[in-house]
């Protein structure tokens, strides 16, 4: 318990450290439009790929477990929405990108600390947590509603390619159901716990990092405790969010 309360503290202290006023505007935005290319464009890929067959997943769940006469077959569609609009588009999404951008800040900031880099930067004078780590959080926090609207975009569409030859779910019943009683506060709920959720990973991951010590082994735990955390975090905090908007 002590030491949840030691590493809670330091992580606040370290989050005041980085919210501190940038020593020169442009070189944080030259390095928040860097680090919006390495965490943000290097992750659309990934996110299309999983979000595509997920969709047809759910899809496909969805026409298996609904087989029944006096059910409209709409509702297929309908539940494939709001699965994606509702959880995966937003906290399964947030999950992928805690093992591949948490690890990647994470053993970013490790090696730095390791190899002295950070130490350098104390000495002349900069304020490191401030340099380091604020463009990556504006960066993926930016970034990551981009994200999440091409998780939603791509999950329907797989659905919808899945729809071909599925059992029980034809195209236009599809369609039909993800037109039906379309809620916009849904998409603007999944927004807001995309934005959480990055804030929480990329301050995790990089609390992980900037507080490494030893070596390369180290960078190695580091990496692997910022997955594990941020993502415990993130489950934490979409159960308070579920409860608090919807």
């Amino acid at each position: 318990m002590l030491k949840l309360f030691y590493h809670t503290g330091r992580y606040f202290l370290l989050l005041k450290r980085v919210f501190s006023r940038p020593e020169r505007w442009r070189v944080f935005f030259r390095q928040s439009l860097r680090e919006i290319e390495n965490i943000g464009i290097s992750s659309i890929t990934i996110v299309l790929i999983i979000s595509m067959f997920m969709g047809a997943v759910c899809a496909i769940q969805m026409a298996y477990n609904l087989q029944n006469p006096i059910i409209p077959r709409y509702l297929i569609g309908l539940g494939t929405r709001e699965t994606l609009l509702l959880e995966f588009s937003s906290t399964i999404v947030a999950l992928i990108l805690a093992g591949k951008v948490g690890s990647n800040i994470a053993s970013e900031l490790g090696t730095m600390r390791v190899t002295e880099q950070i130490d350098a930067l104390e000495m002349m004078g900069v304020n490191s947590a401030c340099y380091l780590v604020l463009p990556k959080i504006a960066a993926f926090v930016f970034f990551i509603p981009v994200l999440t609207i091409f998780s939603m975009a791509i999950g329907l569409l797989g659905g919808y390619i899945a729809s071909f030859g599925t059992v029980g779910l034809t195209p236009h019943d599809y369609v039909v159901g993800i037109t039906s009683f379309f809620r916009p506060f849904y998409v603007t709920y999944a927004l807001i716990k995309s934005v959480v959720f990055a804030f929480i990973i990329a301050t995790v991951a990089s609390y992980h990092g900037y507080y490494t010590s030893g070596g390369a082994l180290e960078v190695g735990k580091a990496s692997t405790h910022a997955v594990v955390y941020s993502s415990i975090v993130v489950l934490m905090f979409n159960l308070i969010l579920t409860k608090l908007l919807l």
